[in-house]
């Protein structure tokens, strides 16, 4: 029987080939990716959420560094590298064009498993991290 970890490490060396249909065929036809930027659905939007993420960062790689002994959930505390290359959807609905900025992001990922296939795939970042290393500025406006 194949575990989460299994499965989980099978999407992170497809990931780090930008294999999208290779990362895709491991979730389930209805399964779900949350992300900080929103939530992904299916099949058809997880392919899109990694083409686009590729799209912006074509040189990105997951480096996983911890693996605790869980096969269900798996979890994954990670490293993304890249260079900002190509544009990026903002959580605004905004497109930021390449900045050649590189990033380093820490993560970790929660990954569950129905019937040998991801079912939900809960991704952790600090969204403000990745953005100002793109050189965006964090404005807050405060309630009056």
């Amino acid at each position: 029987m194949t575990s989460a970890r299994e499965l989980k490490d099978e999407v992170v060396a497809a990931f780090n080939r930008h294999d999208v249909p290779g990362v895709v065929r491991f979730f389930a036809p209805r399964a779900v990716l949350v992300s900080p930027t929103g939530l992904t659905e299916g099949r058809e939007q997880i392919g899109w959420y990694y083409e686009h993420l590729f799209e912006g960062f074509p040189d990105i790689k997951l480096t996983a560094w911890n693996k605790p002994l869980l096969d269900d959930p798996a979890v994954t505390e990670y490293m993304y590298t890249g260079t900002h290359q190509g544009p990026f959807l903002l959580a605004d609905g905004s497109v930021l064009q390449a900045t050649g900025r590189p990033i380093a992001v820490r993560g970790v990922a929660v990954c569950s498993i129905e019937n040998g296939l991801i079912t939900t795939d809960r991704d952790y970042y600090d969204q403000l991290e990745w953005y100002a290393q793109l050189g965006i500025p964090f404005t807050t406006k405060l309630p009056a």
